[in-house]
């Protein structure tokens, strides 16, 4: 009876429908199903942080509209983690900006810059909201393939230059979601130098930085020298913190890029809410043992899951950051029918690679933010199914 608007038709299929359906089908069976499809933290968010939302939703102030750009409290204190962090010196009113979690901001963004027909560059592959924003405002993605032989780091320079003439916007992740890749400065300053060029924007989703193994750390984006003339990096509380459901994150860097940002929101919503905004004030400037606790268990979640996949038979790319492991399907699957056979066969859900775009086929993700015990009774199972025969 009602026809959707074209921006929501041209959207993609939505490829886990089939996965959901035979997710539902194993648990009607009595089947224990574990889900690693999904990354969201099962530990609590740290004690102190709860203790000072309590205390903001008490304070009747805090009950009114919160400003549209965020309370200068909070971007003094995203201010201070930058310096503390990365060493970067940022103007709290002019170089931050405050969103209600980071796809907020990356899906608005577009909003602001891009026309229709205008091309948006889009790691591929990536997280779906680049793409998908894209599609919405009209523009066209073009995807930027990552690649196993590059360590799945995009290979810029070797773009079109017709593309990268009409390209408005850059997307990058890292570290990567769903690769587990990361970037080094210099493959950043390749990006400042390219964004400089061409005229584009860069955006760089930062949003599992703070999630490292083995001691690596991982630069900002804007630690290079020129980024806050070309982009601005995007941020959330969700993972480093353990808080993906209080929707809280920021926009750092290039003013015009902020202001542009900005005024969408102005016009679509009302600012995050200033209790929330409080505890994550006491998240920022709090003490770090929550961050490398939650780091430790995450090494301990990825080093089982590599030594286990890779007993299985599997070719893994053990990761340095994020809370994912990327792997390559067996020998005669498509992503889709692995992940199919694994939740018939075993009661596993895991991410089809093709999810995240054409050349994530062949591979699949495995999420680390469930229960370590869950993560290792589902890594048994596969060796189970290696033993009869069926991987």
């Amino acid at each position: 009876m009602f026809k959707l608007a074209e921006r929501i038709r041209a959207l993609p299929p939505y490829l886990f429908a089939d996965i959901d359906r035979r997710k539902a089908e194993a648990i009607a069976r009595g089947m224990d199903v574990i889900d690693l499809g999904v990354g969201d933290p099962v530990e609590p968010t740290p004690k102190h942080v709860i203790e000072r939302l309590c205390e903001a939703v008490r304070d009747p102030a805090n009950h009114r509209y919160p400003s549209y750009t965020g309370s200068m409290d909070f971007r003094e204190a995203v201010v201070r983690w930058y310096r503390r962090k990365a060493g970067i010196e940022l103007d709290p009113e002019a170089q931050v900006l405050t969103l209600i979690g980071a796809k907020e901001g990356l899906a608005h963004l577009p909003w602001a810059f891009v026309d229709p027909g205008d091309l948006v560059l889009v790691p591929d592959p990536g997280y779906p909201v680049y793409r998908n924003a894209t599609v919405m405002t009209g523009g066209t993605p073009y995807p930027v393939p990552l690649l196993e032989e590059r360590e799945f780091l995009p290979d810029i320079s070797s773009l079109p230059e017709d593309v990268a003439k009409k390209a408005k916007l850059l997307f990058l992740n890292f570290p990567s979601n769903p690769t587990g890749a990361v970037a080094t400065r210099e493959f950043f300053r390749e990006v400042v130098e390219f964004a400089r060029r061409y005229g584009l924007i860069v955006v760089h989703d930062a949003a599992y930085s703070e999630v490292t193994y083995d001691g690596f750390v991982h630069p900002s984006f804007l630690e290079v020298p020129g980024a806050l003339e070309v982009g601005i990096e995007v941020h959330s509380l969700s993972k480093t913190y353990n808080m993906t459901g209080w929707r809280l994150g920021w926009a750092a860097g290039n003013e015009e890029v902020l202001e542009g940002l900005g005024r969408v929101k102005t016009n679509v919503d009302s600012g995050a809410f200033q209790a929330v905004q409080f505890a994550g004030i006491a998240a920022l400037d709090g003490p770090d043992e929550h961050v490398e606790r939650q780091r430790a268990i995450y090494q301990e979640r990825r080093d089982m899951v590599v030594r286990g996949l890779e007993e299985v038979g599997l070719k893994v790319f053990r990761p340095k950051a994020g809370c994912y492991v990327w792997c390559r399907v067996p020998e005669g699957y498509t992503s889709e029918g692995f992940v199919g056979r694994l939740i018939d066969e075993a009661g596993v859900v895991v991410t089809p690679g093709v999810g995240f775009g054409e050349h994530g086929e062949g591979y699949f993700r495995v999420s680390l933010t469930v229960p370590t015990g869950r993560l290792r009774e589902a890594v048994e199972r596969l060796k189970n199914l290696k033993l009869q025969g069926v991987l």
